[in-house]
């Protein structure tokens, strides 16, 4: 049986839930994974009835559920806080912008979500972890080893008590590696999980739109990789074969600028090749959800949602039980 596609509804958090859970179903997903923002999923409120009627909405419209995401606040753990993230974060976890302050809450609300999911009967929390080091991605002024160094030991000073009480509550944490976390390319994925010291309950969501137009090979990501792949989201990327106005570094520009190097894009209009996903993803035996996350700038959302699960249904497939040429010996 090939797996489970859901939508995560971080792109959508502007609808009701109730009201994204009848387009989701109608779009054609098997279920949710709820973002922590809207009122999708709100740590703060998360007690048993609570959860429960989570639960009980989304099946009623036959949807799974089994994941929640918290990037917002997984991000303002390690991140130099500024005021960007006064709008991405809860006013209590914001509190007065002290930067340290607003580390120590964000940390204290990624316990707060694992103890969530453990109510909610979840036990995957997708999210960010943020990063003290990546304002040195580019080294001049040179960057030494040892800036680098104290960056990842902040990383594992920070998340290693969380990740305790993940593992207490048999929650995993899987960081989708991305430009900005502590993890953005397989070689730093590495690091992180080293600077954990492979810690049992950290783990990565593995999403190969932040690598293909980085020139990451993103499917060694997944045999290097493959048993702390907690999760999958799906998501496409386009990027050009020319040279543009601007590279990878985005020249300032926004999602769906035509200056653009790279951009987003609908599921199947881009330049990753999800066969070789689904093939690597069978021969390690991942049997989780396919979990669309949904953007395109040029595209309207809920034709691309509905083309999008049908794209996914259509690129899995279960893998064979036997070799093709196993009756020749007979």
């Amino acid at each position: 049986m090939a797996r489970p596609v859901t939508l995560f509804t971080g792109q959508w958090a502007d609808l009701p839930l109730e009201t994204l859970c009848e387009k989701a179903k109608d779009f054609g997903y098997d279920g949710l994974e709820l973002a922590c923002w809207g009122d999708h999923f709100e740590v703060a409120k998360a007690d048993d009835a609570y959860c429960a009627a989570k639960r009980d909405l989304l099946a009623r419209h036959e949807l799974k559920l089994f994941s929640i995401s918290s990037h917002l606040v997984g991000q303002a753990v390690c991140d130099r806080i500024d005021e960007r993230h006064q709008a991405i974060l809860p006013d209590y976890v914001w509190g007065d912008g002290d930067p340290e302050g607003v580390r120590q809450r964000a940390a204290k609300e990624m316990v707060a979500t694992a103890e969530a999911a453990k109510r909610l009967g979840v036990n995957t929390v997708n999210g960010f972890t943020g990063s003290s080091i990546w304002h040195l991605l580019y080294s001049f002024p040179p960057v030494s080893a040892a800036m680098i160094d104290a960056g990842y030991t902040d990383f594992a000073n920070r998340w290693k008590p969380i990740l305790d009480r993940f593992a207490a509550l048999g929650v995993r944490f899987a960081l989708e590696v991305h430009p900005t976390e502590i993890a953005f390319d397989l070689a730093s994925a590495e690091r992180a999980l080293e600077a954990v010291g492979n810690h049992p309950a950290f783990g990565f969501n593995y999403d190969p739109s932040h690598f293909g137009y980085q020139g990451v090979d993103y499917v060694e990501f997944i045999y290097r990789l493959g048993a702390r792949i907690f999760h999958v989201h799906m998501k496409d990327v386009g990027w050009s074969a020319t040279p543009t106005a601007a590279g990878v570094f985005g020249g300032n520009l926004n999602f769906g600028d035509r200056r653009r190097y790279w951009d987003f894009r609908s599921l199947g209009r881009g330049n990753i090749d999800f066969e070789e996903i689904i093939r690597a993803l069978n021969r390690i035996n991942y049997q989780g959800p396919l979990s669309v996350e949904w953007e395109d700038s040029g595209m309207d959302r809920e034709h691309g949602a509905a083309e999008a699960a049908d794209f996914v249904h259509q690129v899995d497939f279960t893998p064979s039980a036997v070799a093709f040429d196993a009756a020749f010996g007979e």
